[in-house]
Parts: structure tokens; C-alpha cells; sequence
């Protein structure tokens, strides 16, 4: 027989609206539960993401877009102070690449000051050249935005659920939602895992929030699915400092330039409208486009130094806006959907709303006294000086043994993230950046592997990447050899 939890509110999806909102509502006496279909948090579109804060000059004044961004972007600071997560607040350039372009500047400083944007201004040559030397001798004014910045986005939806869970909150992963049923007094949310009873639900389920919808009948809004390539460049190439975009087009932001929190430089994205909701393929097309792009604003860039690439999926609505409401099916149920860009900036304020939504539908919020939204610090050792590199390893061994060359990663710190959370190798990837620098993984992963394995009590033939299906060994070699020693098998 299934399981059933009797629940206040259940949260489907765990990219960053549903973690963020999953946190925010920890906050208070409630029994809250997420469901992910993935192993892990943070690996649907949160994962694919830029990473940019936006700073609130590129929407439509009116919109929810512009009201969220804004109030999102003011949020930053703090949440990634509490949150421990990387942030950087470096700025945003939008670029004129010829003097017919710069009124468009004005045009869009104008709409960023009627947004609330704080800050903006229009630099132009000799400033321009100071704050960014590598940029094309073309462009010839750039529109600055200071509040802008860039974050880790699957670190903060990570960080963001471990927070949750330590204030109560219970997450279900490998969890797809399979049937929602209507109730009296709420639903009965069905998985493979055991069924949710819940007076409250938060459908914050990114590219399947209308197949969700659908579930209980609610044709409100259709989402389409939108693709967008993107390559990193190994941390060795830094040649700009603020996130540099060019003026956009009439269906895009533009190609752009990030120095993402991380220290590497990211291209792109493209931003293609497709049939399929999983499909993250990268294109030589795709490729072109966005290189020929970026060439235009910073043409020392060059392919030799990519390491990788990789595209994600947006979840665009029919609405050309975020959908950020009551269903008509019944206000027990609260709509997160439709957020595409700038929905990772955007996300701090929708949770917020969230909880006012779901009070004003009767959930009674009453302050937990023991909420704590200071996240345990997180140990980074690269960016330590010697002398607390020296004390940690004196403290605990494990410091000492650096399993990612690349970013100089440690055991100890792989060992922390599995005891956060970490359950995969792509897990652990996203919390510590094992395997995210140059060889992409191929000295690391096996010694990840091992220690996830002996973390969790594991055979090899249980670690996966990325949960089920996707598992990296067969078998293990004892099992053909018996007691054989790997020497013996070498020799």
C-alpha cells in the first residue's frame, strides 16, 4: 500500500523558485514538502542558467518581469551573505556597437529608471576603455548598470534547500508528481514515492508547470520550451570584468560576455524556440551564432579556450510574462511559472510573494521562532591563505588531499557536500566544482565516485551522475577477480 503524508503545503519543483520558496515559508510553523522528479535540486533550467542578476533595465515597465527583478535584485546581497552562496556584484555594460545605437541607450536608461533601476548612466570612450580595455574599438558608448552581478545558480538553489530542510522542510526527490486529486478540504498529490495530502500547493515545476496544471484540470497558460547554447572558457581567460550585452533585439537579450561567479568567462546564449522540453543539445550552429557574436564586443576571444559547452532549456508562457498566481481551478493552488530570464534575478521576490499569496488564501503564517536563515559556512579551500590552509589540514587530514587538480578541491570538502546533501557525482560537481575545471572531470571523477560511495554506503554499480539510469560502473572488477589486488591485476 502507498504512503500517505498529511502536509500544509506541497512546493513541485526544486529548481530556484521552488527552493527559494520552499525556504521562504520555513520560516513559519508549517509542514512543507518539495517534490523533485530529478535526483537532486537545481538541475532543470536552474542549472542551464547564465547566472546573471539582472538589474531590472531591460523589461517592460508594468510588468511582472520588471517588478520582480527589481525587488529580486535588491535582494541579493543579503541572500547570498546568509546563504553563503558566490556572488558577485560586478555590473552590467550594454554596449553600442555603432553611434546610431547609443539613443537606444538612452531609450533604456530611461526605461530602467522608470523601473526603479538605481544607478544608471551612459559611459562612453575614454571610460569606457578604462572599465573594459578588451572590447572592440568599435564600440563607442555603453549604457552602465552597477547593481548588476552574477551568481552560481545550482550553488544557490542547493544552498537554498539545505537551509530549507535544516528549518523542517522535506524534500522528496526522484519524485515525479504522476496525479494530483481533488479533495475537500485540499489534494492528494500522487508520486512514485507515497502520495502528499495537502491543503496547499506551490506549482513551481519550470518547463512541465502546465503539464502540472493540466493535472487538476487548469488550462490557463501554456508554456514553450526555449533553448539557449552557452560555452565556458577555462578560468585562465578573463578579458572582461562587467557582463557585457550588446543592445538587444526584438525577441532576445543578445549574445552575451559573463565573468561568472566562479572566475571563468561564459558566451552566450542563443535563444531558440524548440519542441522538445529535454532537448540540450549544442549545434555547430548555435556555436557560430554566438562565437560571431561575441567576436563583435571582445574579439581577443578565441575557441582554443573553451572547455566546455552545454544548453538548457527555458520555460517561456503564453503570456509573455511570468505567471505568478492563483489558479482559476481553486486559490489553494499558487502558479510559479512561466520564468524565463529574469526569473534567477527575479526569484528571491517571487518567493515572497509566494508566502503573501498563500496567506491570503488562508494559510495561517505564524513565525517560527526557530528559523535560523544563516546557512553553515561553507569551507572554500582554494581561496584560503596558506596559513588557514595549514591550520585546516593540521585539524583534518582530509584538507590535504586535493582530489580536483583543476579547482583545487579537497576530500574534505566533497565529504561536507555529501553530508549537505550531495547524492551524485553531478551533485557534488555543482556544490564544490569537482570536475568542473579544465579536464572536465577525468582525474576526478573516479576518486569522487569512491567517496561517494564510502560516504553513503554504497557499491560503485549505486553511483550515478545524475541519478537513475545514469550510472558510471557496470561492475567492479572483484566481482570477476575475487581478492585479486589492482597491483596483481596490473602486473
Amino acid at each position: 500500500m502507498v504512503k500517505q503524508i498529511q502536509t500544509d503545503v506541497v512546493i513541485i519543483g526544486g529548481g530556484v523558485i521552488g527552493t527559494l520558496a520552499a525556504r521562504e515559508l520555513s520560516r513559519y510553523k508549517l509542514d512543507v514538502w518539495l517534490v523533485e522528479k530529478d535526483a537532486e535540486v537545481g538541475w532543470g533550467a536552474t542549472k542551464a542558467n547564465s547566472g546573471i542578476v539582472h538589474a531590472g533595465f531591460h523589461d517592460k515597465p508594468g510588468s511582472e518581469k520588471a517588478k520582480y527583478c527589481v525587488e529580486g535584485n535588491a535582494l541579493y546581497p543579503e541572500l547570498c551573505d546568509e546563504l553563503d552562496v558566490s556572488f558577485e556584484q560586478n555590473g552590467i555594460l550594454m554596449v553600442a556597437r555603432s553611434p546610431e545605437e547609443i539613443p537606444v541607450l538612452e531609450q533604456y536608461r530611461a526605461q530602467g529608471q522608470k523601473n526603479g533601476v538605481p544607478g544608471l548612466r551612459i559611459v562612453y570612450q575614454d571610460e569606457l576603455r578604462e572599465l573594459e580595455p578588451n572590447l572592440s574599438a568599435s564600440t563607442t558608448a555603453a549604457l552602465l548598470a552597477p547593481t548588476g552581478g552574477t551568481v552560481a545558480p545550482f550553488e544557490l538553489a542547493a544552498a537554498a534547500m539545505e537551509n530549507a530542510v535544516d528549518n523542517g522542510v522535506q524534500l522528496l526527490a526522484e519524485s515525479p508528481v504522476e496525479a494530483i486529486q481533488r479533495e475537500d478540504d485540499g489534494f492528494i498529490v500522487m508520486t512514485p514515492n507515497g502520495n502528499l495530502k495537502t491543503r496547499f500547493i506551490v506549482n513551481a515545476a519550470g518547463l512541465h508547470s502546465d503539464t502540472i496544471a493540466r493535472l487538476f484540470n487548469d488550462t490557463s497558460f501554456t508554456i514553450t520550451p526555449r533553448k539557449g547554447e552557452e560555452y565556458l572558457f577555462d578560468k585562465s581567460i578573463r578579458v572582461v570584468n562587467h557582463t557585457i550585452f550588446p543592445v538587444p533585439n526584438a525577441v532576445s537579450k543578445g549574445i552575451l560576455v559573463i565573468p561568472t561567479s566562479e572566475g571563468n568567462v561564459m558566451i552566450g546564449p542563443t535563444g531558440d524556440n524548440v519542441d522538445a522540453r529535454d532537448d540540450m543539445t549544442t549545434t555547430q550552429d548555435g556555436f557560430k551564432r554566438i562565437f560571431d557574436s561575441v567576436h563583435e564586443l571582445v574579439p581577443s576571444l578565441s575557441p582554443s579556450g573553451i572547455i566546455t559547452q552545454f544548453a538548457g532549456v527555458r520555460a517561456a508562457s503564453d503570456r509573455g510574462d511570468f505567471v505568478i498566481d492563483y489558479s482559476p481551478v481553486s486559490k489553494q493552488i499558487v502558479h510559479l511559472a512561466g520564468i524565463e530570464s529574469p526569473g534567477l534575478t527575479a526569484a528571491p521576490a517571487i518567493a515572497l510573494q509566494c508566502a503573501a499569496l498563500l496567506k491570503e488564501a488562508g494559510l495561517d503564517l505564524v513565525p517560527d521562532p526557530t528559523f535560523c536563515g544563516r546557512r553553515r559556512p561553507v569551507v572554500r579551500f582554494h581561496r584560503l591563505p596558506r596559513t588557514e590552509q595549514a591550520a585546516l589540514i593540521e585539524h583534518n587530514p582530509s584538507f590535504g588531499k586535493i582530489v580536483c587538480r583543476c579547482e583545487t578541491v579537497t576530500e574534505a570538502e566533497i565529504v561536507d557536500a555529501i553530508q549537505r546533501g550531495a547524492r551524485t557525482i553531478d551533485g557534488v560537481k555543482f556544490r564544490v566544482r569537482a570536475g568542473a575545471g579544465r579536464c572536465q572531470g577525468g582525474f576526478c571523477q573516479p576518486l569522487v565516485m569512491q567517496i561517494l560511495s564510502r560516504e553513503l554506503g554504497i557499491p560503485l554499480t549505486a553511483v550515478t551522475k545524475r541519478g537513475g539510469g545514469s550510472e558510471q560502473v557496470l561492475y567492479q572488477a572483484k566481482e570477476l577477480v575475487g581478492r585479486q589486488t589492482r597491483e596483481n591485476i596490473i602486473s
